[in-house]
């Protein structure tokens, strides 16, 4: 009997770990339904991805059928990008009062949507509108006025404060985010500073992190490649415009978007373009990479969703919005989520086709991106939105 515990024990220990990796998607992932998966960061991962390859409930065959499971509503609405880790949901909201504005992240209950805790900013004229990320028992979240906060993601405590205005990002135990012309490196646990950089002006750009390199986008134009270790510049690479887009990494290619209105795929070692499709509008959002495809959104001129071939930039379908798409695309099991900014319309297409296979009218505009996860669809709007199947 011991001996089966103790086997039993070791096995939920495993699969918990490898849950926990959160390995990005790829031809070699096979789907494995024990797992219960959480979507902890900006676009899923370090790696910025945006493909949770561990998804089995939703699939192009089951999306249609979406419904609503429960929404989380209060006098503030959702502003954030929601994440999920370990049963429960955190996102941010920023409200305004007179001429004050104040900022509160909570945190609800993933499958019912019950409340767990809030966390109020202490002053006013502050708002929470990045995406917080979560990693080994602790939330991190930026503020409008510069803060970057780490409270206890069971309880709401406040643990330390710091620097940074962007979405954070989380790799090896370490916090990178950026504050105007500064990009920091902080210890997750202490937050105490490993390396500042304050030369590289991010304009919205989240970093992401991938075989240790850091990699974000600044308002000089340029893409930049650093030691993720060191803060030391490894490379940068010039586009036409600055880089608001969030660069994903997969394999070793880093894909990112400019306001020049390409989407570029560079050498992630050595910085040297391979590719670069013309759009016809801004590439502000953080591409998604899943089996060989990346997927991004256009703004300003023809709000097209776009699937190109990962290895060559070949198009293989576009998709037409009903609106500017700011809002980083999420892929899960062959499909791909995304809203539209100038309606908030929430949609669902076959990732391999293009075609419309699920759609939720929209309240308010928005720039949110979705988190999908254990068969829930994760999107904040006018309130915090949870999408299941009927029965599941």
């Amino acid at each position: 009997m011991k001996f089966k515990m103790v086997l039993c024990v070791s096995l939920f220990l495993l699969i918990a770990s490898f849950a926990a990796a959160q390995k990005p998607c790829g031809p070699t992932i096979t789907p494995l339904p024990s797992l219960f998966v959480n979507w902890p960061q900006f676009h899923y991962d370090a790696a910025h991805s945006g493909c949770n390859p561990y998804e089995t409930i939703l699939s192009p065959s089951t999306v249609g059928n979406l419904t609503t499971d429960w929404t989380y509503s209060n006098a503030l609405g959702a502003y954030t990008s929601p994440v999920v880790s370990n049963g429960l949901v955190y996102f941010g909201t920023t409200y305004s009062q007179g001429h004050n504005t104040y900022g509160t992240i909570y945190a609800v209950n993933a499958r019912t949507g019950a409340f767990v805790w809030q966390y109020n900013l202490p002053g006013n004229d502050d708002g929470i509108h990045y995406t917080p990320a979560v990693a080994n028992g602790i939330v991190y979240f930026t503020t409008d006025n510069g803060g970057l906060y780490a409270l206890n993601a069971n309880t709401g405590d406040f643990i330390w404060g710091q620097s940074g205005t962007y979405a954070p990002t989380v790799a090896n135990g370490v916090v990178y985010a950026g504050h105007g012309s500064f990009l920091y490196a902080y210890d997750g646990k202490t937050g105490n500073t490993l390396w500042v950089d304050n030369q590289i002006y991010i304009a919205g750009s989240s970093p992401a992190v991938a075989n240790g390199i850091l990699y974000v986008g600044a308002s000089d134009n340029n893409l930049y490649a650093l030691n993720a270790t060191t803060g030391v510049v490894l490379w940068k690479y010039a586009t036409g415009n600055e880089i608001e887009s969030s660069p994903a990494v997969a394999g070793n290619v880093v894909y990112v978007g400019s306001d020049d209105n390409n989407l570029y795929a560079l050498n992630a070692t050595t910085g040297a373009l391979l590719w670069k499709y013309a759009a016809n509008g801004y590439v502000q959002d953080a591409p998604a990479v899943a089996d060989g495809v990346v997927y991004f959104g256009t703004s300003c001129c023809d709000q097209n969703v776009y699937a190109l071939n990962a290895r060559t930039g070949a198009l293989l379908w576009k998709y037409a919005a009903n609106g500017s798409v700011l809002s980083s695309p999420a892929v899960a099991n062959g499909v791909i989520y995304f809203a539209d900014h100038s309606y908030g319309n929430f949609y669902a297409l076959n990732a391999s086709t293009g075609d419309l296979l699920w759609q939720y009218p929209g309240t308010t505009f928005t720039n949110d991106s979705p988190a999908v996860a254990n068969g829930i669809v994760y999107f904040g709007e006018d309130k915090l939105y949870a999408f299941h199947l009927p029965g599941h």
